[in-house]
């Protein structure tokens, strides 16, 4: 390609680096929020100028356009401070960090294949010097066809990770030479462009003096006609895919997501979770009870959607990384929401508790709805006493580094010989906790509560002296008179 100039670059950068996630925006769409910034390269074949075109290819779905803030680097930048980190910086303008979703499989989070494509980085048209504005203080607005899509800014409420830090993370690992270019991450918004589509980006600083703008940078979606060939990946897409790359299931067009309405949570608390287990084995589902777990005060029952947290087997090296500090065991108390149950695979081990008073606090202010754990709980007394309905083997006074390490959150884990999905309805009485997937709750819940309905009424008949013998389970003849009780109710 040479060195010639691009947009306004007066020579073609050397690397393109890309923020995965930066704004809280985003972040809250997507459901995760990074601890810390992570990044992919782009192939600087990628660039394009405004006025140019992006090619949506052959037999894809999925192409989506994401406004950006992007940095052009002027002092080369190896290990520098965050303090020093903007002075590195020469120039703003604006980038769209395209990309083609039916093929993030294959990419693994690499995205060479979605975003890599001739004409997935327009930048431009004009730089905005880096000293006359405040990184702060910066706008990004993304325009669909003249609507406009998306608007945020750069304010510390905003994104995730400041610019200056970006960069002086980035310093920690390669070094920034002159004419590179980082793009920062988009904010919600980013949704399926088509062909014939224009997208424009731009990004201002209007409370800087004159107010200094990059102008329009302008794409035009076109429709690729090359098809792919079988010497490697193609475009693969599912509803997963498309929830992310429209921005929600409602705007691709599909069913809404699972929600646990109160009233659908009231009827789960007034039905019996061994009338649920029932109707569940009926379905196909013999393992959807939690074995081995009973709540730590009389009476507790509970109702919620799983998160999950997985501990592997105590290890001195592995604990030593894992089990310190601000680990998943502490993060997943700090971000467990209302309404939600922290469900712990601890593998049945008996020998270290899994949760203490503290993290049960936290798990109550926050208003969680519980925590079932397959292993033991210290401080028993003191997690009862919080109030938050709490499940588990029984007590252990051992701390969970005696037999655990804390590993991961938000993921498929084993409680009590049973597999739990983050999102699954986990409900929990005297008898016991059963696991029911989302889409058979409602079903799960009205059949179980009518066949409650009918073993109560079978149970008056048992107490009024009549034989178990074709009343337990009733027969054809005992079925017609309880169906008659209940016209005549």
């Amino acid at each position: 390609m040479g060195t010639h100039g691009i947009g306004p670059f007066a020579q073609r950068p050397g690397k393109v680096v890309a923020v995965h996630l930066a704004y809280a925006s985003r972040a809250a769409q997507r459901g995760r929020r990074p601890a810390a910034p992570s990044y992919f390269l782009k192939p600087t074949s990628s660039l394009a100028a405004s006025g140019g075109v992006a090619e949506r290819p052959a037999g894809a779905e999925l192409l989506a356009f994401e406004g950006e803030v992007a940095l052009v680097v002027g002092e080369p930048a190896r290990n520098v401070t965050v303090e020093d980190a903007w002075d590195h910086v020469a120039a703003v303008t604006a980038a769209n960090d395209l990309g083609v979703y039916d093929l993030r499989w294959a990419d693994k989070g690499s995205n060479v294949r979605s975003k890599g494509r001739d004409g997935y980085t327009p930048v431009g048209p004009d730089l905005i010097d880096a000293r006359v504005v405040d990184p702060g203080a910066l706008r990004v607005r993304t325009w669909v066809n003249g609507d406009l899509v998306q608007e945020d800014t750069t304010g510390p409420d905003v994104l995730l990770f400041p610019f200056a830090q970006i960069v002086a993370d980035l310093s920690q690992h390669l070094t920034l030479e002159r004419g590179d270019v980082i793009l920062t991450g988009t904010p919600a918004g980013s949704s399926v462009v088509v062909p014939g589509d224009v997208v424009e980006v731009e990004v201002d600083a209007p409370a800087a003096p004159g107010a200094p703008t990059s102008g329009r940078l302008v794409t035009t979606v076109t429709q690729g006609e090359v098809p792919f060939t079988d010497v490697g990946a193609g475009p693969r897409v599912d509803d997963t895919q498309r929830a992310e790359a429209w921005g929600s299931r409602e705007a691709a067009g599909l069913e809404a997501p699972f929600e646990l309405t109160e009233e659908l949570a009231d009827l789960l608390r007034r039905t019996p979770v061994a009338g649920l287990s029932a109707q569940l084995r009926t379905r196909g589902l013999d393992h959807a009870v939690i074995e081995g777990v009973r709540p730590l005060a009389p009476g507790t029952t509970l109702v919620g959607r799983a998160r999950t947290l997985r501990f592997v087997p105590y290890r001195a090296d592995l604990f030593a990384a894992h089990g310190g500090g601000y680990n998943a065991q502490k993060r997943m108390f700090d971000t467990v929401d209302a309404g939600e149950v922290i469900v712990i695979e601890a593998r049945g081990e008996p020998g270290a508790a899994t949760l203490g008073d503290v993290l049960a606090l936290r798990a109550q202010v926050r208003g969680a709805a519980g925590v079932v754990t397959d292993g033991r709980v210290r401080d028993s007394e003191a997690v009862a006493a919080t109030g938050l309905p709490v499940f588990a083997a029984g007590p252990h006074p051992a701390v969970l580094g005696r037999r655990h390490v804390p590993w991961d959150t938000d993921v498929a884990v084993a409680c009590g010989g049973a597999t739990v999905l983050p999102g699954d309805v986990v409900v929990g009485d005297a008898d016991g906790v059963v696991v029911i997937p989302p889409h058979l709750v409602a079903e799960v819940a009205q059949a179980a509560l009518a066949q409650e309905e009918q073993d109560e009424w079978v149970a008056r008949q048992v107490a009024d002296g009549h034989a178990v013998d074709g009343l337990f389970p009733p027969n054809e003849e005992w079925l017609a008179r309880y169906r008659a009780s209940r016209e005549d109710a």
